[in-house]
């Protein structure tokens, strides 16, 4: 059987018991715990260009570890010529081991490589324990060679947690070594 990701069993070890503690569960099974991270690429700009969707789908792949769908247009919008049906986007979403070994890339190598970097900010919650965050560049990852991109792209990420609060999701992933901005 191959290792174990490094967060899965800081998470098993540090993090599941300090909040069975903090929190005082009566069931381990109400342990808060991550579920999934969606990582979603806005490109419609890539409507009518298949070469740059392929480029942007690449990227993703490689920064995910796994293939990345094209996200399709529910309606049509002629603000923004765009029909129904139209790829406008690309999203992956991560489970079990790829999820933390990406968790585990985002907070000890990405994130530092942000320049004036002071932390993510901690009013990234949707109230129901669901954090997200924006990312301007896909550059900041080591799996992406500066020279062989066409365009800048940002993209969001979204980290679903079981908590039952913003609160126990913040302390959740603190403790999983978020570096969240000082207030």
């Amino acid at each position: 059987m191959p290792d174990m990701p490094r967060l899965k069993t800081k998470y098993r070890e540090e993090v599941a018991p300090a909040l069975m503690k903090k929190y005082s569960y009566k069931s381990p099974m109400q342990i808060p715990k991550i579920d999934k991270i969606v990582i979603s690429v806005g490109a419609g700009d890539c409507k009518d260009n298949q070469k740059a969707l392929d480029a942007v789908i690449k990227d993703i792949s490689a920064i995910a570890g796994q293939h990345a769908v094209p996200t399709k247009a529910r309606k049509s919008v002629a603000n923004f010529k765009l029909r129904e049906g139209q790829t406008v986007g690309v999203k992956v979403t991560l489970r079990q081991d790829r999820m933390w070994e990406f968790l585990d890339r985002l907070f000890n190598v990405a994130l530092p490589r942000v320049r004036d970097f002071h932390g993510i900010n901690p009013d990234g919650f949707d109230g129901r324990g669901n954090y997200s965050l924006g990312l301007k560049e896909q550059i900041i990852f080591p799996e992406i060679d500066y020279d062989k991109i066409e365009k800048l792209r940002g993209m969001n990420i979204a980290i679903c947690t079981t908590a039952q609060s913003d609160e126990e999701a913040r302390e959740l992933l603190s403790l999983m070594g978020a570096p969240f901005a000082k207030a």
